[in-house]
């Protein structure tokens, strides 16, 4: 895999201005990507279909590299936010529903209200990602999934932390190799089949 360029986002904005703006910049990105392609995203393209002077699109991302780098961030921080509200904060669910949908949100990219993400942009990964950075996605969501299974306190014994990371890892790992290799193929079966093997692996201790 060749070398990840160093070209990163700027700055995180901290202002809701700011965020509005980077928000409108990823959405326009997205849109030219599904009609363009990687060839069709500039920093003068984007800066167009989201309203803004190229300056400002420059005040936050140096060039079309550093706009990927932060969308790929954005979905992995929408993804985690999303297990944190759906998954883990719940007090009302019992385990079988919990882990439901913690598998369903780690496999399925076709939730709604999460940023899309393709085969494409997975393509495209090693332009902006390190090995440290899918070691970063990985220990958060282990993070989540072990807060997620803590979470379940009608599930009895717990399983085990190799237990939970073998889970994460089987996954995470089917969603992204399914993405790489058969991209119009993560179908709800696939989820399934996923969601099934966790409970049953968990029933079986």
């Amino acid at each position: 895999m060749p070398a990840a360029p160093r070209s990163k986002p700027l700055k995180r904005p901290t202002q809701a201005r700011g965020k509005f703006t980077v928000q409108a910049i990823y959405d326009a990105f997205v849109r030219i990507w599904r009609t363009q392609g990687w060839e069709g995203v500039t920093t003068r393209a984007v800066a167009l279909e989201t309203g803004i002077a190229v300056g400002t699109f420059y005040d936050y991302f140096p060039d079309k590299e550093a706009l990927l780098s932060g969308y790929v961030r954005h979905c992995v921080e929408a993804l985690l936010a999303r297990l944190d509200a759906d998954v883990i904060a719940p007090s009302d669910i019992d385990w079988r529903e919990r882990t439901q949908r913690l598998v369903r949100l780690t496999c399925d990219t076709r939730i709604d209200g999460l940023p899309a993400f393709d085969h494409e942009m997975l393509m495209l990964e090693h332009r902006v990602a390190e090995p440290k950075h899918h070691r970063r996605v990985y220990d958060e969501l282990l993070a989540r999934w072990t807060q997620a299974f803590a979470a379940c306190r009608d599930l009895q014994p717990p399983p085990s932390p190799a237990t939970v990371q073998a889970l994460l890892t089987a996954a995470w790992g089917g969603r992204r190799y399914r993405l790489l290799v058969q991209p119009d193929t993560i179908d709800d079966a696939w989820v399934a089949e996923m969601e099934a093997m966790v409970r049953a692996r968990l029933l079986a201790r």
